[in-house]
């Protein structure tokens, strides 16, 4: 019995062999089946990675808590648009356990100018615990120290798009740059981080209490943020804070917070269930290619049926079973989509492997995909090859061998 499977698969290839350019066409559809599909969520896993990352980068394990509420319906003041946070809510947020650090914060947009260049961009009034917690490093430089920080001064530490934009390529550490017509000194440049959502090297980190009390004059914080070691507590530590700024705030039970609080972790998780809902969306509008090809490989196996009917004849009258030539139609057709999905494989992977290099998108090759496809496109072939097999089978050898 294995000879004869031996012998099928070998007549199966003599068939594609003596019919090159059709059994090509034959192929197509399930060589751009799997190609599309491996192509298609290789770029979805990509885009998934570089959200994965670019979230990472704002700070893992983070939760903000920013001012105004954005659950209650109807017309409400957006978040961040209220003044009901305080630096003392931050001094009792930060007793809070499981917290690793926490740092409030301010931010506007101010105009920077040195000589006659200037340059408008977001200056974020912070401690070092938020450069510490939001993965912010001074590549040159040095941040400011205490004594800086209490008695308000006039420093700063200005990320590398501002820095090329005000000094080009000289080193901005000691120079004097005027900011809302302040003289402000820099003191550090930050480690270069490039585009997350936003420009990340598109600002200017100055002491809190100089942004808060001497530059924008109010007694409020826009954001206070917090982190820690293990993302398991993130979920406690919200539930904390939560009870904590109710009681603070004074908020009666079924009224509505003052307060929103977003997590990083759940914004993880909702950004990457948006992409892979995407990814599979692609990955099965790739797939319909698959069944447009297995339609060609049945199409061309009636043909086949139809033109050796003799030779399926002689093969009965020499006792060949209805199984044996179930089976032997089933490799041909078997062997086709095999042959086809192997060089879609090979297609799909060489794709992912072009498209970084011509487009700015990023592609990430998982097997899944790969073996997935590959195994539909044989399932494919088994499926649609066996009607012309069952066709083939039920033939009477008398009619098949006076067919002409």
């Amino acid at each position: 019995m294995t000879n004869i499977y031996i012998e099928s698969i070998f007549m199966a290839w003599g068939s594609i062999l003596s019919n090159k350019m059709r059994s090509l066409l034959t192929m197509l559809g399930i060589i751009i089946g799997v190609a599309a599909v491996i192509a298609l969520m290789s770029i979805g896993y990509g885009v998934q990675s570089d959200i994965e990352n670019n979230i990472s980068s704002l700070g893992s394990n983070t939760i903000t808590v920013t001012p105004g509420t954005g659950r209650k319906p109807g017309i409400r003041p957006a978040a961040g648009s209220m003044q009901t946070l305080t630096y003392k809510d931050y001094l009792a947020i930060r007793n809070l356990p499981n917290i690793s650090y926490a740092a409030p914060l301010v931010n506007t947009s101010y105009l920077v100018v040195n000589g006659n260049k200037n340059w408008t961009t977001r200056i974020y009034g912070c401690t070092e615990d938020y450069a510490t917690l939001s993965s912010l490093s001074v590549s040159e430089g040095r941040f400011w120290t205490d004594k800086e920080y209490n008695a308000r001064a006039r420093v700063c530490i200005i990320g590398k798009t501002v820095a090329t934009s005000l000094f080009g390529e000289e080193s901005p550490i000691g120079q004097k740059v005027r900011i809302n017509g302040n003289p402000f000194t820099v003191i550090g440049e930050l480690e270069e981080k490039g585009y997350s959502f936003m420009d990340q090297d598109d600002r200017v980190l100055i002491p809190f209490t100089t942004v808060q009390e001497r530059m924008m004059h109010i007694t409020y914080v826009n954001n206070i943020v917090i982190s820690s070691d293990n993302a398991d507590d993130l979920s406690q530590i919200e539930s904390d804070v939560t009870n904590l700024l109710r009681t603070r705030h004074r908020i009666q039970t079924g009224k509505e917070d003052d307060f929103s609080i977003q997590n990083s972790q759940d914004l993880m998780e909702t950004m990457k269930s948006t992409t892979q809902t995407l990814t599979i969306f692609l990955g099965s509008i790739a797939a319909i290619s698959l069944l447009v090809g297995g339609i060609g490989i049945m199409n061309i196996m009636l043909v086949s049926v139809t033109e050796r009917t003799r030779e399926i004849g002689i093969r009965k009258a020499l006792g060949a079973t209805y199984n044996m030539i179930i089976v032997q139609f089933l490799i041909e057709s078997v062997t086709v989509s095999v042959a086809g999905g192997l060089i879609g494989v090979l297609f799909g992977i060489g794709i992912s492997k072009v498209i970084p290099l011509v487009t700015s998108l990023h592609t990430l090759l998982s097997v899944t995909p790969i073996v997935g496809s590959f195994l539909f496109s044989v399932f494919i072939g088994l499926i649609f090859g066996l009607y012309p097999a069952q066709k083939a089978a039920r033939l009477n050898p008398i009619d098949a061998l006076h067919y002409e």
